[in-house]
């Protein structure tokens, strides 16, 4: 137990490292572009990330899985990460937006992967993961927070030199990786085929159908992530919140602590209610942006954010382990970089192109006249969100494969138990 514990220490850095470098400059790009004269583009520089997230993390998950540490890989990308993350600003501040874009592009190939990577080097190395995941994720939102909260004390929440703080903070992460417990490729030594190189056995979980209802909904829900991550932000300023980046934070305060009640949420109510539940706050945080931005209402609009906790855990954090438990043993690092790229990829990709292109079509003006226009805007996911619920409460049941696998997980802690006992 108390090896264990030091371990969980280890991975916990490890994640806070992890969502730092995004939280400091990913919660509130759209805010730095739009004052910066570059507000056309901002739905592109979200969709480059969904382009990334579909090439890299299941391929990433392949070499993983076959050749190389999981936890040096993650040191490598980082390191190579941070030289991308300081050479943003410089494109900001000149207006150039297709240098931008190209910087963003290949940036995001790099760090889209360490969502999966970090996932897989935490499963693999902790008894349990139903328990002790949510613990270990859970440092990621205080890295998260501690980035908003920094980078908004600093007066950086719409300046470009947001990215120099993220830069910083990933060679650390670099550099702390290769001191990570070692994750080898369970698959090393065996020959390389076609097959390996595309992926084929983490694709062989969509023949489970109530896990490809899971994934289609997740992906399709992923729009409302995507409108939410890239415009919040701006949504916020323009209903007159001053130190947009530290507001942003009060979501991931409630992911904090409902990060830490997965394992007694999921304990009563298993994968499908959990998976209902975040639904159905991603109705509700789309219904109050939209009823309550023509006044700017900021009761509502506060309480739409701090719905934060319940939209991510309960839905898509939540989903990392379903898929791990539905996942063989020697693709367990493909079946991650599968849902980051089902999530972050295509549902990133598609929507970032779709928000992106309604922000530009329904909220043509800045500050407070363009709160009635923001009623519009988040009117639409919400009826995503809507019919994707519907849709999940009717075909989903929990996989008779992740069930079976879930039981001998607490089969063999209980056995543990006993023995210490």
């Amino acid at each position: 137990m108390q090896m264990n514990s030091f371990v969980i220490s280890r991975l916990s850095t490890m994640m806070f490292l992890q969502y730092f470098v995004l939280g400091s400059w990913f919660a509130t790009l759209g805010l730095i572009l739009s004052e910066n004269g570059m507000s056309s583009i901002i739905g592109t520089a979200f969709a480059v990330g969904g382009i990334a997230a579909i090439i890299s993390p299941v391929f990433l998950g392949m070499i993983t899985d076959r050749f190389i540490s999981s936890q040096k890989v993650l040191g490598l990308v980082n390191l190579i990460g941070s030289i991308l993350l300081w050479l943003l600003p410089v494109q900001i501040h000149e207006e150039n937006g297709t240098a931008f874009i190209l910087f963003m592009s290949l940036y995001m190939l790099l760090f889209n992967p360490t969502y999966s990577l970090t996932n897989n080097i935490s499963m693999s190395n902790v008894k349990n993961s139903v328990k002790y995941f949510p613990v270990i994720r859970v440092c990621g939102t205080v890295g998260f927070i501690a980035a908003g909260i920094l980078v908004g004390s600093l007066g950086l929440s719409g300046s470009p030199s947001a990215f120099y703080v993220g830069a910083i903070m990933s060679i650390i992460l670099g550099i702390y990786s290769f001191t990570l417990p070692n994750t080898p490729a369970p698959g090393k030594g065996k020959p390389f085929s076609f097959r390996d190189a595309l992926c084929l056995d983490a694709f062989k979980l969509l023949k489970d159908r109530y896990y490809l209802v899971f994934i289609i909904c997740t992906t399709v829900l992923f729009i409302d992530h995507a409108a939410y991550i890239s415009f919040a932000s701006v949504f916020v300023g323009d209903a007159g919140i001053e130190n947009v980046s530290s507001f942003m934070t009060i979501g991931q305060f409630s992911e904090v602590v409902f990060m830490l009640l997965i394992p007694f949420f999921f304990k009563r109510l298993g994968y499908k209610w959990m998976f209902f539940i975040g639904m159905l706050a991603w109705v509700l945080r789309m219904t109050l942006f939209s009823v309550g931005a023509p006044d700017a209402m900021i009761s509502m609009i506060y309480i739409g954010i701090a719905l934060h906790g319940l939209c991510w855990d309960f839905f898509f954090v939540t989903g990392y382990l379903y898929t791990d438990s539905v996942a063989d043993e020697k693709i367990k690092g493909q079946a991650q970089g599968l849902i980051i790229m089902f999530t972050q990829g295509i549902g990133m990709l598609v929507g970032s192109f779709l928000a992106g292109e309604l922000f530009n079509q329904t909220v043509t003006n800045q500050g407070a006249r363009a709160l009635e226009q923001w009623q519009v805007f988040w009117f639409y996911p919400g009826v995503i969100a809507s019919v994707v619920a519907v849709v999940f409460f009717f075909f989903f049941k929990n996989s008779k494969q992740g069930s079976e696998s879930v039981k001998k997980k607490e089969e063999k802690e209980l056995e543990l138990n006993e023995k210490v006992i």
